[in-house]
C-alpha cells in the first residue's frame, strides 16, 4: 500500500509531517497543515497512487524480466563463447514479459 507520507506529499510537496501509524488521523503536522488536508483526502490519494502503481507496466515487467546475472551469462556466452542460444533464449523470455505487460 502507498504510504500516508507519499500521499500527503503528492497533495502538498512542501508538507512537513511525521507518521506513527497507518492511520491518517494520527499524522503529526509540523507545519500546522496550512492547506487543510483531510484524512479523507489522504485516503483517496493513497488509493489513487496505489492504483497507478498497480497498473504500471514497468514494475510488473521488472519482477519477471531475466535477472542481471542471467543477462551477463547470456552475453558472455554470446559474445565470448560465440554460443547464441543463451542470448536467443533470454530475448524470447524478455519479449514474452513485454507482451504480457504492454505499455
Amino acid at each position: 500500500m502507498t504510504s500516508i507520507a507519499n500521499a500527503i506529499l503528492a497533495l502538498d510537496s512542501t508538507a512537513q509531517i511525521s507518521t506513527v501509524s497507518d492511520n491518517p488521523e494520527e499524522v503529526i503536522w509540523h507545519d500546522g497543515n496550512p492547506n487543510g488536508i483531510t484524512a479523507e483526502q489522504i485516503t483517496e490519494k493513497q488509493a489513487e497512487l496505489q492504483t497507478a502503481y498497480d497498473n504500471d507496466h514497468a514494475h510488473k515487467r521488472e519482477a519477471e524480466y531475466p535477472s542481471i546475472d542471467e543477462l551477463v551469462v547470456a552475453l558472455w556466452e554470446g559474445v565470448v563463447e560465440e554460443r547464441m542460444a543463451a542470448v536467443t533464449s533470454l530475448e524470447i523470455k524478455r519479449q514474452t514479459v513485454k507482451a504480457k505487460y504492454p505499455k
